[in-house]
């Protein structure tokens, strides 16, 4: 970031970064000119546009965990492939602005190129771009030169007013030319973040008068943090939203036990307004890896059954009609983007989507309640009502109907959510098409969703003990799809003027027909298929079938697909369905409309047609992919800071005598690197004196964030290293706080009179949130906070991140020699550097390894890829760096040992340069590295 440092490497480096920047800033199509605006209102029920009521179901993504644009496509099909109809998106202040005034939309940053992508995919989006939005992000999503700026963040203080309406003034514009009301995409607006702490209205009113004043028009929201407990929840007075939400995390996050259940309550959304919808603004779907179990047993923690009970009872018991869930795709904490304190490299979070962007079985579970709350209109608005009498008290029901149509939907649940008994029950149901007496049952930790009294394309559904997942009508024929657990006896009762022609074409299923109703009763057990014509009403072809096989339908518009991994779109023109997606392995593909050919993602298909009257045929798989061996790799030492020639001359002087943090240093001089402006990875000082011969030991303090080091050298010997700590207790001195560090002198290593330098390396893992608005927590210091070593005067010196990256970024790379030479960049000179390996045995400092790996995957084939880091022996810590990018740090005896390299950023038909930083605090022996294909697809988005 500094003017007066040399370039960071040849004009090489520049080419690169160019040819990089050609792939990654090319601009997605604009919204087309004639796009119409709408009106967007809101009532006690729901949303509304133009006066259609829309049940928001939304799952939350962050851009900025996945620097590559071309993949937003990807995750957003698949999210929206799920039934979501709508995204929720974090707008990180941080990530956009690296000092006052810096402001950079442009490449992994043009959030204008994603918003338009929202909008040809037809999803709704909650924008929220703080000021504030924690997400597990460096401070909270604020940038680190905040920390300079002195107030208190998160209050009217005129100094940090005057940053954040800075920020919005450039936020704000973008995302309202967005908006629904004007043909975009942006439904609402979150105003600030869990703003539950040391609260200030007048901040709370000034960030949704500016966001009025940007052209923001849609209802204006926000999500209370933690519980329904604490105060104020911005429903009324100064600083209220008109849609005030509700964070909730029942599971909580102790993924080490996944068997917990309902930690945090039980997670029933509350209704905050009496004149807006219920809304479950973030809800637990997924979870931070506070204990390092691994993010699998986080999936396990929130998986289909937490998913069953908790969303289906939000649905019934409070009746929301607004969901945010949290995550939908975690991503990746590349460069420096990671809060230190509860995550690390992935932040995978356990979500239906991983990390590689492989569908889970959460997935399916999100897949069979998305597309039945995005797909029953009657959902969107319904009042309580009298729910069927259970005549089994373990089984216990509640029920909400709409008072326009009459639909009932009732919630079956254990009465002990806990519990993963089976249990039966008796329901008696009074529908608004006669009363029924019908068996239900719940194996294991379940919930069921039942629907009576709807039309259903030209259907009658009276009521059905069996979920439904979906209905569509093409050429003439309804087809709807229900389903239930495997092995479970299942009713369906639907409704004619007349006896109908029943014909079941697969799977048992015994019929009858009484007084108007047509009683279909079955044993959930693969896919039973129901032919039903006549009867008064349009043909139907009723599918029955277990949780497994409804997870295997997808949905596009009125085309109902079964098989394949994945489906991102089916369009039909003509007599042809054109498909678009994803198989894993060959397989069958069946399409529940009436055309006579079809194409896969461009192919043609021969298919034939079935007996259910759809069009079948099969599909191949992908073409097995091998990887190449990371081998031919070239090193060097990165630490010449370390030596007692080493020219510093052009590096900073560190002489401030006060700082605008609350902390402050025992005795000057101030020696915090963000007060310098070195904000992100590591930095080193250089402390020049001359020895008085009584020195005996090295007094440091360092803070580093959670998991950081610090090591220290004297005239070029190693002295050791220590855990650099964080400031917990506002009222503890900084010479207490939790990394101290006492380091013996060697005896005759500073003879008096001798000039003499201290050089000490310090790693910023990341900047503390600031969700309790506290000052002292926001600003707490990075780097060296103390250090005592002689009796005569210090000149100290120090330097962080040297040059500024315009295309990845300020939080790419930090300060260490190689970072600041550029030897990260695919540019960098290796062939100068040595025949060396990274799994040589290495001695304390920094060591740099560098090698290529030409990969040629199949274009037509979606195949991630990530590193592979084995355990070694020793304490080290490797930076890893794929075409200049950091898309990690591995440290040795952590949890994380892939890391995912996303397209776009690796070049999956080209070259690629993989470079590895390790740090080592002692004689140490890294483990092999390689590359692994985490799945491999046919189908995909192209490549970038």
């Amino acid at each position: 970031m500094r003017a007066n440092s040399k370039p960071a490497a040849p004009l090489t480096a520049a080419v690169a970064l160019l040819t990089a920047a050609a792939l990654l800033l090319a601009p997605a199509p604009a919204r087309p000119a004639e796009a119409a605006a709408h009106h967007v209102g809101y009532d006690r029920y729901s949303l509304t546009v133009d006066g259609q009521r829309v049940l928001l179901w939304s799952g939350e993504f962050h851009y900025f965990r996945l620097p590559s644009p071309a993949l937003w496509r990807d995750v957003l099909e698949k999210i929206k492939a799920a039934g979501f109809n709508g995204v929720s998106l974090y707008f990180d202040w941080a990530y956009h602005s690296r000092a006052p005034g810096k402001y950079d939309f442009t490449g992994v940053r043009d959030v204008d190129r994603l918003l338009r992508l929202t909008e040809e995919l037809g999803l709704y989006v909650v924008a929220r771009p703080g000021p504030y939005i924690n997400a597990e992000t460096t401070g909270g999503g604020f940038p680190a030169w905040l920390k300079t700026v002195p107030g208190r963040a998160r209050s009217s203080d005129p100094n940090y007013t005057r940053a954040y309406r800075e920020w919005l003034a450039r936020i704000d514009p973008i995302i309202a030319r967005h908006q629904v009301t004007r043909g975009g995409s942006v439904i609402v607006y979150n105003a600030e973040n869990e703003y539950a702490a040391n609260t200030d209205p007048a901040y709370m009113e000034d960030v949704q008068r500016q966001a009025r004043a940007h052209g923001i028009d849609v209802p204006i929201s926000h999500n209370q943090c933690c519980d329904a407990s604490w105060t104020p929840t911005w429903a009324t007075g100064q600083g209220a939203v008109q849609i005030p939400g509700v964070d909730d995390y029942p599971q909580a996050f102790e993924c080490r036990d996944p068997d917990t259940w309902g930690t945090w309550g039980e997670g029933v959304t509350e209704r905050l307004s009496t004149g807006a919808p219920a809304y479950a603004a973030e809800y637990q779907a997924g979870a931070i890896d506070l204990n390092r179990a691994g993010y699998e047993k986080c999936r396990e923690l929130t998986g289909p059954n937490y998913m069953k009970i908790y969303y289906k009872s939000n649905l019934i018991t409070s009746g929301a009609t607004m969901f945010g869930y949290y995550m939908a795709f975690g991503g990746t904490n590349w460069g420096r983007l990671a809060q230190p304190n509860d995550v690390y490299t992935s932040y995978d979070y356990g979500a239906p989507i991983t990390e590689n962007r492989r569908l889970t079985a959460k997935y399916d579970e999100f897949k069979r309640q998305g597309l039945f709350v995005t797909g029953v209109a009657p959902l969107a608005k319904t009042d309580p009502v009298s729910a069927p009498a259970s005549d089994n008290p373990a089984v216990h029901t509640e029920a909400r109907a709409n008072p326009d149509t009459g639909t009932q939907f009732v919630l079956v649940r254990h009465a002990d959510r806990t519990t993963d008994d089976d249990q039966s029950a008796n329901l008696a149901w009074n529908t608004p098409d006669g009363a029924y007496t019908l068996p239900v049952r719940l194996q294991g930790r379940d919930a069921k969703i039942l629907v009576a009294g709807y039309t259903m394309g030209g259907q009658r559904l009276a009521a059905s003990t069996s979920e439904l997942l979906t209905h569509t009508t093409a050429n003439g024929r309804d087809t709807a799809v229900l389903y239930g657990t495997a092995g479970v006896e299942g009713t369906t009762i639907l409704r004619y003027g007349s006896r109908p022609d029943v014909k079941v074409i697969s799977g048992s299923v015994k019929s009858a027909y009484s007084n108007g109703n047509l009683k279909l009763d079955y044993t959930h057990q693969g896919l039973a298929r129901v032919q039903i014509t006549g009867g008064g009403r349009e043909p139907l072809l009723l599918l029955l079938g277990t949780d497994a096989e409804a997870a295997k339908f997808w949905r596009s518009g009125e085309t109902l697909i079964r098989g394949t991994d994945l489906v991102r779109s089916a369009t039909t023109r003509h007599d042809t369905t054109a498909i678009r997606a994803d198989l894993a392995k060959p397989g069958d593909i069946e399409v529940f409309n009436a055309t006579r050919r079809l194409t896969l993602n461009g192919e043609y298909l021969h298919a034939r047609r079935t007996g259910s009257g759809t069009l079948l045929a099969r599909a191949k798989g992908p073409r097995p992919v091998e990887l190449p061996a990371l081998n031919h790799w070239r090193g060097r030492p990165g630490a010449p800071e370390t030596t007692l020639e080493f020219d510093d001359a052009s590096w900073k002087v560190a002489d401030h005598t006060t700082t605008a943090g609350p902390i402050k240093p025992k005795k000057p001089p101030v020696l915090y690197a963000d007060d310098y402006g070195f904000h992100y990875g590591h930095v080193w000082y250089r402390g020049h004196f001359t020895a008085t011969g009584d020195e005996r030991t090295v007094d440091l303090n360092a803070i580093t964030g959670k998991g950081g080091i610090y090591q220290v050298w004297l005239n070029g010997r190693y002295l050791g290293s220590a855990a650099g700590g964080e400031q917990k207790d506002a009222d503890a001195p900084v010479n207490e706080n939790p990394g101290p560090g006492t380091f013996d002198i060697p005896a005759g290593l500073l003879p008096k009179g001798e000039k003499a330098v201290l050089s000490v390396l310090v790693e910023n893992m990341g900047h503390n949130d600031d969700w309790t608005a506290d000052d002292y927590r926001q600003k707490q210091p990075r780097g060296l906070v103390n250090a005592d070593v002689t009796t005569n005067p210090i000149t100290w010196r120090i330097q962080g991140t040297r040059t500024y990256d315009p295309l990845r970024g300020p939080l790419n790379t930090g300060g260490l020699y190689g970072e600041r030479e550029g030897w990260h960049l695919p540019s960098a000179p290796t062939k100068a550097w040595v025949t060396a390996s990274p799994t040589d045995p290495i001695g304390p400092g920094v060591h740099w390894y560098s090698t290529n790996a030409r990969l040629a995957l199949p274009k037509d084939q979606d195949v991630p890829v990530t590193l592979h880091i084995e355990p070694g022996t020793g304490r080290y810590r490797s930076l890893i760096f794929i075409n200049g990018w950091n898309l990690g740090e591995y440290v040795n005896g952590g949890v994380q040992h892939d890391f995912t390299l996303p397209d776009g950023i690796l070049h999956p038909h080209g070259r690629n340069t993989v470079t590895l930083a390790v740090i080592s605090e002692d004689a140490s022996k890294p483990g092999p590295v390689s590359l692994k294909a985490a799945a491999n697809v046919r189908g995909g988005v192209p490549a970038p």
